[in-house]
C-alpha cells in the first residue's frame, strides 16, 4: 500500500509562544476497508472525486489468432504491453489491482511479479472471456462499491482515459455503468460497474462477455468519449501489430488498426 506525505500549509506568521516540542507530521495510509469513507468523501468534494477503486485487468486470454506469439508480450514503448497495462492501473489507484491470469506457471507472469498487483488465476480460461469475468469479480473486495475493468490489449489507452472514467462516476447517481466510448460515441474500456450488477458475473459462460450484465442496468449507463478509437481498438494478429506499428502517431488520441470489439 502507498503512503503519501500529508501537506501542510503555514501560516504567514509564527505563533507567539511555540510549544516548546512540536511533533513532526506523519504520513497516513490510505484506509480502503471503511465503507463511509466514500460517503465523506462525496459529500466534501462531490461526484466529480471519488475514492479509489478496484481496477480488474483481464489478460488470460490465449491469443489464438497471433499464430504461436503472445499479443500481451508484444512491445509496445519499450515494455511488454501487459506490464504497460498493470502499470498504468496501479498509477490511478490505491485500490487494489487484480490480474487475470492463465494458471501458473506462464510467461506473463514475469511481466507482473514486482507490481503492487494481486493474480487471480484462470485456471478455466480456454472457456473464454466469461471465465476471466467470473474469477475477477469474485475477487473484489467485499467494501469496494464498484470496479473498474478493462482489456489488456487495448495498446493506445492511457492512465488518462481511465481517470476520465472515474471522474465521471457518481455512486450517489442512479448510474449503474460508466464506460470509456470512441470519440464517436460507440461504447469500449474501460468500464466501471457498481456493486449491484457484480453477482451477476457469476452466472456468465462462455466468451460472450459482460454484454448482459450491461444489459441489466437498463439504460443507466454513462459513456464517456476518449479521443480516436482506443477505447475499442485491439490487435489480435500479427498483421495488427505490423500496420499498428507502421502507422502509429505518437501523439496521443491517434490510432491505427482495427477496432476490436468492445466486450469480445
Amino acid at each position: 500500500m502507498r503512503v503519501f506525505p500529508v501537506k501542510s500549509v503555514l501560516n504567514a506568521a509564527a505563533p507567539t509562544n511555540p510549544p516548546p516540542h512540536t511533533p513532526p507530521l506523519r504520513a497516513r495510509p490510505v484506509n480502503h476497508d471503511a465503507g463511509a469513507f466514500r460517503s465523506r468523501w462525496l459529500l466534501r468534494y462531490g461526484p466529480a472525486m471519488v475514492p479509489d477503486l478496484p481496477i480488474l485487468l483481464l489478460a488470460a486470454g490465449q491469443s489464438r489468432r497471433m499464430r504461436g506469439r503472445d499479443k500481451l508480450l508484444e512491445d509496445v514503448d519499450g515494455e511488454p504491453l501487459l506490464r504497460r497495462q498493470a502499470r498504468m492501473a496501479c498509477e490511478v489507484t490505491d485500490a487494489p489491482v487484480l490480474v487475470a491470469l492463465p494458471p501458473a506457471p506462464h510467461p506473463r507472469d514475469a511481466c507482473v511479479s514486482d507490481l503492487p498487483v494481486e493474480i487471480v488465476r484462470v485456471p478455466d480460461a480456454a472457456e473464454g472471456l466469461n471465465a476471466s469475468l467470473r474469477r475477477v469479480f469474485a475477487a473484489v473486495p467485499d467494501t469496494a462499491e464498484a470496479a473498474l475493468l478493462f482489456l489488456a490489449d487495448l495498446p493506445d489507452l492511457t492512465a488518462n482515459d481511465l481517470k476520465s472514467v472515474l471522474h465521471t462516476v457518481d455512486l450517489k447517481s442512479e448510474n449503474l455503468v460508466w464506460r470509456g466510448a470512441t470519440s464517436d460515441g460507440k461504447p469500449g474500456h474501460p468500464i466501471v460497474f457498481a456493486r449491484p450488477l457484480f453477482s451477476a458475473f457469476a452466472g456468465l459462460e462462455g466468451d460472450d462477455g459482460g454484454h448482459p450484465v450491461i444489459a441489466r442496468a437498463k439504460g443507466r449507463v454513462v459513456l464517456v468519449p476518449l479521443p480516436g478509437t482506443r477505447a475499442r481498438l485491439d490487435l489480435d494478429t500479427p498483421e495488427d501489430w505490423a500496420a499498428w506499428r507502421a502507422t502509429r502517431d505518437p501523439q496521443p488520441g491517434k490510432t491505427s488498426g482495427t477496432p476490436g470489439k468492445a466486450l469480445k
